[in-house]
This record gives structure tokens, sequence and C-alpha cells, in this order.
């Protein structure tokens, strides 16, 4: 069933990869986007409609014009210590927005909904691997502003206004293997494009954010899936929602952790050079370990990594930065 998908935060890493996606699944994406931290060269499948998500008026105007047969909501704010720094910035533009969106797809049809969630809800989990039904206690307030956005989507679910799968997913890195588009983040944050900025000498040496963790080299591990897989997973959602589905939320991990010294070796095999690092204190609220559980994802979306390797999802963020760097 072929139809316009209407995408917020379009112009932006993951929200691009999607519509990327949405367009080789037969649908037209339509790219919603105030461009302030997106990026008009990243839309390519679809027409983009440069907008905030605080203007209900045009919200409803291109929900009107667009008619799409379903949403995805990629649009907001993800810097840890931005949020720490300034709390309401966040809860006003990642949640109070997103609810201004979830009124107009209201007055719209309610077309359901995929929401780009993220393991930041679930703060510093007790147990690993990380499953759906682990506590959600975010420890800052990015965390609690996506946190904040389930539990209205849950309840608008429960009323029976919206449908929606909120995906909750692990460490987005790489970048199209096609290589048309990639991360492009000021600040960058992100630890392989780091590391990768560091070897081109385009970046200070990568910080290696404690070194004393109870792990096996004693450096932090995550998770990390690449953004296409993470793309196919959400059009996989839209399918899902469209056949009927029922509102859930699911996470989205390969299931395999690697440290950040994994990451740097990594890179410096891929690349063929040494990385330039340096040891620094932990950074308060970071957990030693955080890997996800994404079997419900493959029983209820059918849905697998492609590139789950990480010597894969380096590669392809490499080829980018190359391309970058011109």
């Amino acid at each position: 069933m072929p139809g316009n998908v209407f995408v917020t935060g379009g112009a932006g890493y993951i929200g691009s990869h999607a519509c990327k996606a949405l367009a080789r699944a037969g649908y037209t994406p339509v790219a919603y986007d105030n461009l302030s931290r997106g990026h008009r060269d990243l839309v390519r499948w679809g027409p983009l409609v440069e907008g905030d998500l605080a203007d209900k008026l045009l919200l409803d105007e291109m929900l009107a014009h667009f008619q799409p047969v379903a949403a995805m909501h990629f649009a907001g704010y993800a810097y840890v210590d931005e949020s720490v720094r300034d709390p309401a910035l966040y809860f006003r533009n990642n949640t109070a927005n997103s609810l201004t969106l979830f009124e107009a797809l209201m007055r719209a049809g309610a077309p359901p909904v995929v929401f780009s969630s993220s393991c930041v809800t679930y703060g510093s989990p007790d147990k690993m691997p990380v499953e759906e039904t682990t506590p959600q206690r975010p420890i800052n307030p990015y965390g609690e502003s996506k946190v904040m956005v389930e539990r209205m989507l849950d309840w608008l679910s429960r009323a029976g206004k919206l449908r929606h799968v909120a995906l909750r997913y692990f460490n987005a890195a790489g970048a199209d293997p096609d290589g048309e588009i990639g991360p492009i983040h000021d600040p960058q944050t992100r630890l392989i494009p780091l590391v990768l900025d560091a070897i081109l000498g385009r970046a200070e040496p990568v910080s290696v954010f404690g070194t004393d963790y109870p792990t096996q080299d004693g450096t932090a591990i995550r998770d990390y899936i690449h953004v296409q897989d993470l793309a196919e997973a959400h059009v996989r959602a839209l399918d899902y929602l469209i056949g009927g589905g029922a509102s859930i939320a699911l996470n989205l991990g390969t299931g395999v952790g690697h440290s950040v010294r994994d990451v740097i070796g990594v890179a410096e095999r891929v690349t063929g050079r040494k990385v330039p690092y340096r040891e620094a204190p932990r950074r308060a609220g970071d957990p030693p370990v955080l890997v996800a559980d994404a079997r419900l994802a493959e029983r209820v979306l059918h849905w697998q990594p492609r590139l789950p390797k990480l010597d894969d999802i380096v590669a392809t963020a490499w080829a980018w930065q190359q391309k970058l760097a011109g």
C-alpha cells in the first residue's frame, strides 16, 4: 500500500536514511524539517517542507495536502550535555512539540506513527542485555524528554486515538553504503565519527572517557547498530502498523557490545592508520555496558540487522568521512 509518509526530521542523520529506505519500499517520504540541525542536501527521495513542529497551522496544511498513510517522527534535539545545561529547551522541543504533532495527526485522521526513541530512556540499567521490560529511569533531560513522548503515545493508544511503534535504538553508526548520505553533526558527539575525524586530522585526539570500568579492557561497552539497519527497521514498523499491528515499544540493536578500545582497534584496521587518543576520567552517568536484547523486534517485525559487524559499520563511516574531506 504505497503512499506518502510524513517524516519529521527527514533532513537529519537517521531521518534521511529512513527516507531512502521508504523510497526503496515504494513509499514517498515527505521530509518536514526546520533545518536548524538538519541538512537540505540530505533530502533526496521526496519533497522537503521547511517548517517547525510548533507551527500548528503549517502542520495541518501539509497533512491535509499530502494525506500521509503514516508518519515517522525523528525531529528532536539529541545532545545529552546540552539537555543538562538547558532542560527547558528539550522539554519544549522534544516533548511539547511532539504533542503538537500528535494532535495534528489526530486531526488529520490519525495515521499511525513510528517514533524515534532511544536506549537513553533506560538510564543505567541493572541487567544486561536490556529488554523492553527493563525500567525506564533516564538520568538526563534528553532521556526524560523521550520517555515523556513514549508515555504520551501509550496513553493516546490506550484511548484509541493514535497507534504507534516506539523504537528504542542503541548507538546509531555508519553511513549509507552507497555513499549518498551520512552523518553531518556540529558539534560531533558520536564515537566512530570522532575517531575517524581524529585520524583525518580534522579533530583533536579522541578522549577515552574512563579506563577503569569493570569490562575486559576497562573502557565502556556499547551496542553499535548500522544506520541503514535502523532505517529498514522503521519501514518494517510502518508496514506492521499499516497492517493493523497494535502499539508497541521495541529495542533495536545487534545484541553485541564493543568497547571504546575495540572501536579504536577496528578503526585502525579498516583505515590502516593510527588513532590519536587520550585517556580521560569517566563522565558522570555513563553506564559501563549498554547492549540491546532485540529479540522482540525480530519476532514482531521479522527484522534482523544486515550489517551487524563493527568492521562493516566503520568501513561505511570511513568512506563517508573521506568523501566529506574531499
